[in-house]
């Protein structure tokens, strides 16, 4: 159980830092996916940076609140980007990241429930 904790979570990790990058960076393509969904450029570094924050709330090992207030935060994040992606009118190929995104979050969040905070007795 402890293995698959770490490989779902290692996963969502990479996932979600991966796609900060282009945010941060303001990277053509992500500024052009925020104009087509109405939202100004300029969020898209906060957005990048609060992903990044919340991967490293997520990994780190001292604060278990801080961990689950990590996982609620990137969850709002991929449920807000899939709800933007369908508002718009976008075909399902284009909320398939944001999917994908919440069942790796979902997943890792569960196995770290059963693995780490199991009660004994």
């Amino acid at each position: 159980m402890k293995i698959a904790y770490y490989i779902v979570t290692g996963l969502m990790a990479a996932f979600m830092a991966f796609s900060a990058i282009p945010d941060i960076l303001l990277i053509k393509e992500a500024v052009d996916v925020m104009n087509h969904l109405g939202y100004p450029p300029y969020l898209l570094p906060f957005l990048g940076v609060a992903k990044l924050l919340g991967v490293i709330g997520v990994l780190q090992p001292w604060f278990p609140r801080l961990r689950e207030w990590a996982y609620a935060g990137l969850a709002i994040d991929v449920i807000g980007a899939f709800y933007s992606h369908v508002s718009s009118g976008d075909p399902l190929p284009m909320t398939l990241g944001p999917i994908i995104a919440l069942v790796l979050i979902f997943g890792s969040y569960i196995l770290y429930r059963r693995v780490f905070t199991a009660k004994v007795g």
